[in-house]
């Protein structure tokens, strides 16, 4: 109990020197199908007798193990009821730089880490060139994102702490189309032509995207709505519109 404890210890001072909580199987196993280091792992005996298979991966690898007690564990976990595994990791490496060639998303100010985990997993469904996320956006590393991402964190290029307004002037110097979403818009967004390289911004939950940014793009989009819906959460927003392109390149080809 000593020796797990002092590795309790261990693993939260180096989550304080700004590491990665990653709690659960499924995103142990999405992180070892990325080659993402796990420095530490922390598991109980029933998870092992469980999981030999992922047990077999892990030990190929040669990451660091520790079998705890499920107390220790729980106190590890950010979760109410962790499944039997926890692990810290190094944000550096960090994560691919995205580059655009077909298409990508922008996210201003987003907040809810909820919102940003969905998005991912929308982006990595329909494979898009990468993500870029405001400086002033939720923690791409939240253990909230990691988990409602569903494993596609590791998956997605994602870029942080952007000036979005000089990637946008960038982008569109290159001869990338640049799309605003807003309420305001006379397109709707299936009127919008994807088959050209672009880059879709989205904003924040409650303002929306700054005008600097709207005023910037080569296109508006809107999402038609019922009277008196006011508007649609920004995750299932974003999966509406990556979709759309989806099905446009998907005819092109």
């Amino acid at each position: 109990m000593i020796k797990q404890v002092r590795k309790l210890h261990r693993a939260k001072e180096r989550l304080e020197q700004n590491l990665l909580l990653i709690e659960g199987t499924n995103l142990i196993e999405a992180a070892c199908q990325t080659d993402y280091k796990l420095e530490l792992i922390f598991y109980t005996e029933r998870w092992q007798e469980n999981h030999q298979p992922l047990c077999q991966i892990i030990a190929e690898k040669n990451f660091e193990l520790q079998l705890v007690s499920s107390d220790v564990l729980n106190a590890i976990a950010t979760t109410i009821n962790p499944d039997g595994v926890v692990a810290i990791a190094t944000r550096s490496p960090a994560k691919p730089a995205p580059i655009l060639t077909r298409l990508g998303i922008a996210l201003e100010r987003l907040q809810d880490p909820g919102n940003l985990g969905s998005i991912l997993r929308s982006a990595a469904a329909t494979e898009i060139d990468g993500l870029w996320l405001s400086s002033d956006s939720t923690d791409i590393y939240s253990p909230k994102v990691l988990r409602s991402s569903a494993g596609q964190w590791f998956r997605v290029p994602v870029a942080t702490n952007q000036n979005l307004l000089e990637l946008a002037r960038r982008y569109q110097q290159q001869g990338v189309q640049i799309i605003a979403t807003t309420s305001k818009a006379s397109k709707t967004y299936w009127e919008i032509d994807f088959t050209q390289p672009s880059l879709i911004l989205f904003g924040n939950e409650g303002a929306g995207l700054s005008q600097e940014l709207i005023d910037l793009a080569d296109e508006q989009a809107i999402i038609p709505l019922a009277n008196n819906v006011e508007s649609l959460n920004v995750a299932v927003a974003t999966a509406l519109l990556l979709y759309e392109a989806k099905r446009q390149l998907m005819l092109t080809n």
